[in-house]
């Protein structure tokens, strides 16, 4: 008897065993069916539904009135007024540096997904001239948005008529001339004017330029001080209607739209096969998260193509250059090369 009862329990025990195994098997099965499990969809949902839950800062690394505050205050009033993003935004300006204080002070906020900023060639400028330990790789490519465009500028009763007229002048005495601009040497303003002027067969090693930060070059142009703004598009319109200067040149390859732009001949009409890009767009901080990355990315793109912006873009001259992030990221290490390269040329690598 007690050898059929021991018999009976050791049944009922391994009958349990299968049983228990049995539904481990099936566990495992829809597991393996679902992807990496409940992880896996948790995670889905929140990049498919993050939303800023704070007030977002968008830094300007310069002063009130340039490109990046501009941009900047622009993108941020789109957003609001068209209802793109709910969420207040604040624009501030950290200037100092070329751009160095406003980048260090993001790079402060890793990860942080309320931070933003607005930059555009100085960030590979800088840090390639040794000026900033921060770099374009050391943040967060989110959206590049608009491409702005250098323009060459000279006093209305100028001696030039012709961006080739102030060339074959420099090409036989270049420090003759003298050129300003309000970023450092070595960065935008400098560096567009050099990029056109090689193209053009001036001796680059010999541009007299002269940096004004404080913004003081047109002051400097319109009183004798210095002989050749190099600057931006937009800087100029006004002071071109007001008829105190001329602009000889744009770097854009087709001749830009609006009031008073569209009489800006480009360096390409006047056979210097050359352009330069003065992109423009934003980041955020180091090791931004996926989600909030993927956000805001959709949110520069509902801003790119709004007709507010399309208005904004055609009163400042900008033309429409939106990249993804992953094509920003390809785009500025194609322009770290060739930059860098011009750079090594005059000497100002790091």
């Amino acid at each position: 008897m007690k050898k059929y009862l021991l018999l009976s329990i050791l049944a009922m025990m391994l009958f349990f065993v299968a049983c228990g195994s049995g539904e481990n098997e099936e566990e495992e099965e829809a597991t393996e069916a679902s992807g990496s499990g409940s992880d896996s969809s948790d995670s889905e949902d929140v990049a498919s539904d993050w939303e800023p839950e704070e007030s977002i800062e968008i830094v300007a690394p310069a002063g009130a009135g340039g490109g990046w505050d501009t941009t900047a205050r622009m993108a941020a009033q789109v957003f609001s007024e068209e209802g793109i993003i709910d969420q207040n935004i604040g624009v501030v300006n950290k200037e100092g540096g070329g751009g160095a204080v406003g980048w260090a002070y993001i790079a402060g906020f890793e990860g942080n997904p309320h931070k933003l900023f607005v930059a555009s060639p100085p960030i590979i400028f800088i840090p390639l001239n040794g000026q900033s330990e921060y770099s374009y790789e050391d943040f967060t490519p989110i959206s590049n948005l608009i491409a702005d465009y250098a323009a060459f500028a000279v006093r209305e009763d100028a001696e030039w008529d012709s961006i080739n007229d102030l060339f074959d002048d420099m090409k036989e005495d270049p420090e003759s001339i003298t050129v300003v601009g309000a970023s450092s040497p070595g960065s935008m303003d400098h560096m567009q004017f050099v990029q056109i002027a090689k193209a053009a067969g001036v001796d680059i090693s010999k541009i007299k330029y002269v940096s004004a930060q404080d913004g003081g070059g047109l002051t400097q142009l319109l009183n004798g001080s210095v002989d050749v703004y190099s600057t931006g598009v937009a800087e100029t319109v006004e002071q071109v209607r007001a008829g105190k200067i001329k602009v000889l040149g744009v770097s854009s390859e087709e001749r830009l739209e609006g009031d008073v732009l569209e009489d800006f001949p480009t360096m390409i009409e006047q056979g210097i096969d050359e352009t330069f890009i003065n992109w423009r767009g934003f980041f955020g901080p180091p090791n931004m998260e996926a989600d909030a990355l993927a956000y805001y990315e959709a949110k520069f793109k509902e801003l790119s193509d709004s007709d507010a912006f399309a208005e904004i873009r055609k009163q400042f001259g900008w033309e429409e250059l939106y990249l993804t992030s992953e094509e920003y990221i390809q785009f500025l290490d194609e322009q770290n090369e060739s930059l860098g390269n011009l750079m090594d040329e005059l000497g100002l690598g790091n």
